[in-house]
């Protein structure tokens, strides 16, 4: 029987039920009450709001502090665009001063000398236009630069995604992987007591020494020591939870691997890597930012053509008492010619040309290192599946290591001691056994994530997918206003 089928609807025996087939081992249940016992004990029964992983990641999707922030800052790039738009948009400002002169005006004509003298109130209204005609293809390539900068930011939201959805997995199964543990320490307790109870009525009766009583003792401290650090790990675990999912667990079930997701082939999963993982197409994006800027340096050396209008209105008279009011309006263009500014615009230039070096270094960095996770990723995925059929085999062998001892001892060819080394192989082999399931779920769910492809749509989740062009259409044509589309 399969453990991880690889099309849905088929017979599995997954995670929790490879889990409590080794529970109801250690307690000497037989084999078909193991499913009946999961759900009956262990310390994930808590009431809570998730159940299944699939619960897990859409709350962790929704509600992942980190997840949100980042999609806060995708809302805040999209306004760079608005911003480089505005380039092309006319200014307007208005004017208005009030001021109260006194003048006196002495003045000669043919009869003699007279003078005016008095106090006059000045008011003046003015209203200044200016629209950029040229500017050496600055505002263009702002505007490019800001449309660049908004899908290296929506690409930088799916791979904080990725991460958080992989959190996710891996919290919820390192849970499932504690409280499956601490149940099998709790047994192993079980059977450690019962055996020492066996062995003092066999000292008692003298059948066996003092030696084989604390031999007994001894691995029963043990053993509460491994429950009690099994006990810290599903607290710590628990917690680890909390924080990447957002709410408390209830009643964890199994989980299956997303290997139909992934390529067959590792050749296929390094090719879809290289052209779908958000980290490489970042880089692309940030290269062709920092293009841009080189263009935006180099505009600085370009003339400026500017068309500026003036309307102006004034009533009373700075100069003249005998003023009543003036009206001024003016229309034309203005052309300045960049000659030297001190050395600073090309020094910016050269700066740009080696960001842009930097950030094409940056991209084959990234390709490298996107190949190398999934090379990696790939790996750990076969060799958790290999574990897997190695420590089933493992959980066998000492299984009937552990009954053949057993009976060798009862006739007194095996001492306690060899009973209880037994024993303890055995939960060992039962802990490999479910930690190696959990690591097969994961790395299902890493190679995904190394290839580009841990989404809410590949994975099917039935939940509204956040659209960053939603945000982007609503504030990009903006002229005006300072409310943000939901309402703040």
């Amino acid at each position: 029987m399969s453990l991880f089928p690889g099309r849905p609807g088929s017979v599995a025996v997954h995670v929790a039920a490879g889990v409590a087939v080794a529970l109801a081992l250690a307690c000497g249940l037989r084999p078909a009450a193991a499913s009946e016992l999961l759900i009956a004990r262990g310390p994930v029964l808590g009431a809570g709001l998730v159940t299944t992983l699939e619960v897990a990641l859409i709350q962790a999707y929704q509600n992942n502090p980190q997840l949100n922030a980042q999609r806060a800052a995708t809302r805040v790039i999209d306004e760079n665009v608005a911003i480089a738009l505005s380039g092309y948009r006319p200014r307007l400002s208005g004017t208005a001063s009030l001021s109260e002169n006194y003048l006196d005006n002495l003045s000669r004509t043919d009869t003699g000398s007279v003078r005016q003298s008095g106090s006059t109130t000045v008011t003046t209204f003015g209203l200044t236009s200016t629209q950029t005609l040229f500017n050496g293809f600055q505002t263009g390539n702002r505007t490019r630069q800001a449309e660049g900068q908004v899908f290296a930011a929506r690409e930088t939201l799916r791979s904080t995604e990725q991460s958080i959805l992989l959190n996710a997995v891996t919290a919820y199964m390192n849970l499932l992987r504690d409280a499956a543990i601490l149940e099998l320490q709790r047994s192993n307790i079980r059977v450690l007591e019962a055996t020492l109870r066996q062995t003092r009525d066999r000292f008692n009766v003298g059948e066996v020494t003092r030696t084989d009583v604390a031999q007994s003792e001894s691995r029963l401290a043990a053993g509460r020591s491994s429950m009690l650090n099994a006990e810290s790990n599903y607290i710590t675990s628990r917690a680890a939870f909390r924080q990447v999912i957002g709410v408390d667990p209830g009643r964890l079930t199994a989980a299956m691997p997303v290997d139909r997701h992934s390529p067959r082939t590792l050749d296929g999963a390094l090719a879809r890597g290289r052209t779908e993982h958000p980290t490489i197409t970042t880089a692309m994006y940030n290269v062709d930012v920092a293009l841009l800027q080189v263009k935006i340096a180099e505009g600085a050396l370009y003339p400026t053509l500017a068309l500026q209008g003036n309307v102006q209105k004034s009533f009373g008279g700075p100069s003249s008492l005998t003023t009543v009011e003036t009206f001024n309006a003016s229309v034309g263009t203005q052309l300045t010619v960049p000659i030297y500014q001190g050395g600073a615009e090309y020094a910016a230039i050269r700066q740009a040309k080696e960001t842009l070096a930097q950030r094409r270094l940056d991209l084959d960095t990234a390709r490298e290192q996107v190949q190398a996770t999934v090379v990696q990723a790939w790996g750990q995925l076969a060799a958790a599946r290999a574990q897997i059929e190695a420590t089933q085999a493992q959980v066998t062998a000492t299984e009937i290591a552990l009954n053949g001892v057993r009976e060798e001892a009862r006739v007194g060819q095996r001492t306690t001691l060899d009973v209880l080394n037994a024993q303890q192989d055995l939960v060992n082999a039962r802990v490999s056994l479910v930690t190696a399931q959990r690591d097969r779920v994961v790395a299902s769910y890493a190679v995904l994530a190394a290839t580009g492809g841990l989404s809410p749509q590949i994975l099917g989740l039935r939940i509204p997918v956040y659209d960053p062009m939603v945000h982007y259409q609503q504030v990009r044509d903006s002229w005006a206003g300072v409310r943000t589309p939901d309402g703040r």
